[in-house]
């Protein structure tokens, strides 16, 4: 436990109550002397009187004592987890399993007692020495409300289909109970979303068909199905699914927008969802927001040092814009993430307007585009310039009025991020004109313009090499004129799920505006202009990271063919 500053006793529970704000001192007192007549722990009396709720409680304590609590109630447990601790411990130690990481060797457990040496102990012998133990705090309450729960029930995919096939629970009536945890329905949606997030997937497709229904999941970028139900099914999958999102269950013909957020493999993960009606019923599609893998540092980007340089050197101009652009799913937010994070401190204010807001920041200050209330984009940033803000991010370029402000806003010394639709770097400078934003203005104003894409890494466990055909080598010349003898090819193991590809990066085209290719803008000088000139200056393109990637053995040449345009290097 943590001690009292300046001392060197360690605080007691009720201290540390009190200085949170839970409690009065009165209530202390009052607890105190009611622990007198009946044995049971300050926390639990404290909780039975009605000062303090559990949650309140944990929540104190976790912050006060510098540990990690879990709300239980928006838990989805790990399956793998819960059998490595068995009911009878479960209960008898007043312990939940929520994460199992068999990588890592590591199993997070909820306890009300993240101290208590004696149950950690207990729960070591059970799983094994060569496992880590990592408690985070629960309530007492909550954690035998989730030994209840989830001891006893099955949780996995398969088993929970064979209890819906016996017939052994009435899934058909389902009415969106969500403490009905004996539904087998319940279950089977939350092990899917833990099995998604498990399994590293941005998104999972919910796709009915005339007699079926097709689950996928998007994983590094490519739809893979994971799953085929009969049609029965789905009536009571979606509302379960809109049940969580806070949707309307009543309203199948309208497209529908919500949001699910739980703890699942020991962190919390969002879900937007969006419902859309189709042909044979609806569509819903969730999009998965895992703060671990959205919030990367600019160093996790795993970037070649002379891009890292030039992102470097852009963000060190106090005023003008730095775009982002690429089409959706390529990494754009991420990428501004990481670079706001980057120049993130306490002082600057930086103010982002975003539709919606993905992942929160502390020391930034994010605001959700309402064009219902009229707050779009246009207006936002309007208002944002009078929160005193040094650094602005604007969700999207959308229109000419958007495109004006966020260019006036550069334009009176602030540094403003946004993206734009355009497939490349240089593209946006002529996407820019057409939505009303003459040369004069664009010169002198922006930054820099990043094009991104984003492809999958080749498997470092079964990744093949071979000798490359001559059409192969021919993509792959570099400007010193050498060719390759031996690049990497995807092959399939049980470590990347027989895809041969784990994990991705980025490809950037990174288009550092300097005084030539602002003086070349005013000049109206044509996009093949700007890009020689840009080429003479150590300009990349999309196709040249690309092939670099794969000359590192990084990636296959089939997977950058994949996102990008090698036409170019044929000729």
């Amino acid at each position: 436990m943590r001690t009292a500053t300046g001392a060197n006793k360690p605080k007691r529970l009720g201290e540390i109550l009190i200085d949170e704000g839970v409690i009065t001192k009165d209530q202390l007192n009052i607890a105190l002397t009611e622990q007198k007549k009946v044995d049971l722990p300050l926390g639990k009396l404290l909780v039975n009187l009605g000062f303090a709720t559990e949650a309140i409680m944990r929540s104190a304590l976790g912050e006060a004592l510098e540990q990690e609590s879990v709300d239980l109630k928006n838990v989805v447990p790990d399956p793998e987890a819960i059998q490595l601790i068995d009911s009878e411990t479960a209960r008898k130690h007043k312990v939940i399993p929520i994460n199992y990481n068999p990588m890592a060797g590591s199993l997070t457990i909820a306890m009300s007692d993240t101290f208590n040496l004696f149950t950690l102990d207990r729960i070591r012998i059970q799983v094994g020495q060569h496992i880590d133990i990592y408690p985070v705090l629960a309530g007492e309450t909550e954690i035998s409300n989730a030994i209840d729960q989830f001891y006893g029930y099955e949780l996995s995919i398969d088993g929970i289909l064979r209890e819906i096939e016996t017939g052994e629970a009435d899934y058909t009536n389902y009415q969106g109970d969500i403490e009905e945890y004996s539904q087998p329905l319940v279950r089977l949606v939350d092990v899917m979303l833990a099995d998604a997030v498990k399994r590293g997937s941005s998104d999972i497709h919910f796709e009915p068909e005339e007699s079926f229904l097709r689950i996928r999941y998007r994983i590094d970028g490519v739809l893979r199905q994971i799953r085929s139900l009969h049609k029965t099914y789905w009536s009571a999958i979606a509302v379960r699914l809109k049940v969580m999102a806070n949707m309307n269950i009543a309203e199948t013909r309208a497209p529908q927008d919500g949001r699910i957020s739980r703890v699942i493999v020991g962190r919390q993960v969002d879900f937007r969802v969006a419902s859309q009606p189709t042909i044979h019923g609806e569509n819903i599609v969730l999009r998965i927001l895992d703060r671990e893998k959205g919030v990367i540092p600019l160093s996790g980007l795993e970037l070649p040092k002379d891009s890292m340089r030039k992102l470097e050197i852009m963000m060190a101009r106090p005023e003008g814009i730095i775009l982002v652009t690429g089409p959706t799913g390529s990494g754009k937010t991420t990428t501004l993430y990481s670079l706001l994070n980057h120049i993130s401190t306490e002082q600057v204010n930086i103010m982002t307007l975003e539709d919606p807001v993905e992942y929160p920041f502390p020391l930034i200050r994010q605001t959700t585009v309402n064009e219902m209330a009229g707050m779009d984009f246009s207006n936002g940033i309007k208002s944002l310039m009078r929160q005193d803000p040094d650094i602005i991010l604007v969700g999207e370029i959308r229109d000419e009025d958007t495109a004006e402000m966020a260019f006036r806003a550069a334009m009176t010394g602030h540094q403003v991020f946004s993206t734009l639709h355009t497939n490349s770097a240089i593209g946006a400078l002529p996407r820019l004109n057409d939505i009303g934003i003459i040369p004069e203005i664009m010169a002198g104003n922006i930054i820099g313009v990043i094009a991104q894409r984003l492809v999958r890494k080749l498997c470092k466990y079964c990744k093949v090499a071979y000798t490359p055909s001559d059409a192969e080598r021919a993509l792959l010349y570099n400007r010193e004129g050498l060719k390759p003898e031996r690049v990497f090819k995807a092959a399939g193991c049980k470590a990347c799920d027989h895809t041969g590809y784990k994990g991705r990066l980025a490809l950037l085209e990174i288009l550092k505006m300097n005084s030539d290719l602002d003086d070349m803008l005013v000049h109206r000088a044509t996009a093949k202009e700007i890009k020689e000139a840009a080429y003479e200056q150590g300009f990349l393109t999309l196709a040249d990271d690309g092939i670099r990637r794969v000359l590192d053995g990084i990636t296959s040449i089939q997977e950058i063919s994949r996102v990008t345009d090698l036409t170019e290097r044929m000729s």
